[in-house]
């Protein structure tokens, strides 16, 4: 998403004034504050970082971190002498916190700073007016279920190069690093359009956007070959309502041009491109993204944004490939963007399930701007990673990828692997969790019956073949005679889910 009264966390910049005098949130001191991947994979190297954003305005001096680890059996206390010198627009310093026994952390750091002659020592961040919270992970005994020739990825997040006026994101290196800690194969980097548009350094200054994207694609170029990182955009287009909807591209050819919303020139908001240009201008796999996500008066009016529908998913010459309705957690743009794609099902219109996170940075936890120059908020939602998007593809490759997203071997979690296997007339489901994980508590099989004319049934049935209580791997086999298609979700003792795209029979 973007700025100004939104509903998506980021890392929150809090020195841009709107040329006004004050700030109940400017402080002249750099953005300082802690960072770390939400899990860590068996094998996974542990770290967390010290992040300093503005420190080219307010240099500083780091002088020392203290770092404490708690789980339930132990506490490990670390503390380390830095004294860096800071003076980037935005870096990154990792602290390493060595080998961890598996289980459950909750991390208290603080960091002593010296600027000129002043010394001040801040836990976990020093953003006004908000009490610092504890950095959580899980440092896992288990590898996460993955089937076989199947690839986990993060299909909505941003880097540095989506910044504005009261967000920006990661540096592709720390998301890459992020990525292998918790079990990512490959990452797609969906920076917005619009802000390609603009200068890093100055956010209403007008910049070349096709050099900037190719900067991105350089730097990535430039990362190690795993896990694999791609250079996407979220693209601002005009939906059959002339407003602005956003749609991610899966690493594009070129750069795709979309300013509609960016917020740069206040009430002029109006699509700069339409949906039906943005698949004319690609060959990747387009998604529409957070479909139904919702949104207040301040952002329809002044953003002018709406939401998808059916009119906007199909058209003569290319359609979008699938709907980005899980974002991040299952809130109300989850359920009424799941509904929106089981009716697009039962036009046998057969769109892939998306699942990413929306993650501005934000490894962890989310702090964001709640009203610009007043306020900020916290929640643990949008964590980079969270929610997986996993395909099944010959290779890890951006082709194998671009072609695993026309098939239909793809399911999103946020733990359990879930995933269908036809044989012959028939088609087997596998459903695979771990200790960590926790047992089955259910697994649902939907069906859509289909009659000799070829006509789909109005509403999807559940299949007798569902189980309840099921241990932590299954195997069912469904008939696939009379039915449309197939598709399966299933949720976990410990509250984690999985769904798969439909199967056509």
């Amino acid at each position: 998403m973007s700025i100004f009264f939104l509903d998506k966390p980021a890392y929150a910049e809090t020195h841009y004034k709107f040329k006004l005098p004050w700030s109940l949130l400017y402080r002249p001191w750099p953005e300082i504050f802690f960072d770390a991947p939400f899990q860590f994979q068996v094998g996974s190297e542990k770290k967390i970082w010290v992040i300093i954003k503005d420190a080219h305005r307010f240099p500083v001096i780091l002088k020392q971190v203290k770092i404490s680890l708690k789980n339930h059996e132990t506490e490990i206390k670390l503390e380390k002498a830095l004294d860096i010198f800071s003076d980037s627009p935005l870096a990154f310093y990792p602290i390493e916190l060595g080998e961890l026994p598996p289980g459950d952390y909750t991390v208290f750091p603080e960091i002593t700073v010296q600027k000129k002659d002043k010394t001040k020592t801040f836990k976990r961040w020093n953003y006004p007016f908000l009490s610092p919270k504890p950095l959580q992970f899980k440092v896992l005994k288990e590898e996460l279920p993955i089937p076989e020739g199947y690839f986990a990825g993060e299909m909505h997040c941003h880097t540095r190069y989506s910044s504005d006026q009261i967000e920006f994101g990661a540096n592709p290196q720390v998301l890459q690093e992020a990525a292998s800690a918790v079990g990512l194969d490959f990452v797609c980097c969906t920076d917005h359009a619009y802000d390609f548009a603009f200068s890093e350094s100055d956010y209403l200054k007008e910049d070349n956007p096709v050099s900037r994207f190719d900067s991105l694609k350089k730097e990535i170029h430039a990362l190690k070959k795993t896990p694999l990182m791609l250079a996407g955009e979220e693209v601002s287009a005009g939906n059959s309502e002339g407003e602005n909807v956003h749609m991610t591209v899966f690493a594009p050819e070129n750069y795709i041009s979309g300013l509609g919303d960016c917020g740069r020139y206040w009430l002029k908001n109006e699509p700069t491109i339409s949906i039906s240009k943005v698949l004319e201008s690609t060959e990747s796999p387009c998604f529409a993204a957070h479909p139904k996500a919702p949104m207040g008066f301040l952002e329809k009016f002044i953003f002018r944004r709406g939401y998808w529908n059916s009119k906007d998913l199909k058209f003569s010459k290319k359609q979008i490939r699938g709907i980005q309705f899980w974002n991040g957690s299952r809130d109300e743009g989850f359920f009424e963007g799941k509904k929106f794609w089981i009716e697009e099902l039962g036009k046998g219109n057969f769109l892939l399930p998306i699942g990413g996170n929306d993650a501005h940075g934000d490894l962890n936890d989310c702090v964001s701007v709640k009203i610009p120059l007043f306020s900020l908020r916290y929640e643990r939602n949008h964590v980079f990673g969270k929610v997986r998007t996993v395909v099944k593809a010959k290779d890890l490759t951006e082709e194998g990828l671009k072609a695993a997203f026309q098939t239909h071997s793809v399911y999103i979690t946020d733990g359990p692997a879930l995933w269908w296997e036809k044989e012959g007339d028939s088609f087997k489901l596998y459903a695979h969790s771990n200790e960590e994980l926790g047992i089955f508590k259910s697994i649902k099989i939907f069906a859509r019956t289909i009659d000799f004319q070829g006509k789909l049934s109005k509403s999807e049935i559940l299949l007798p073949e569902s189980v309840v209580l099921a241990p932590l791997k299954n195997e069912i086999s469904v008939r696939g005679q009379g039915y449309a298609y197939l598709r399966a979700e299933a949720s976990s003792e410990k509250g984690f889910f999985a769904l798969t795209a439909a199967q056509p029979v």
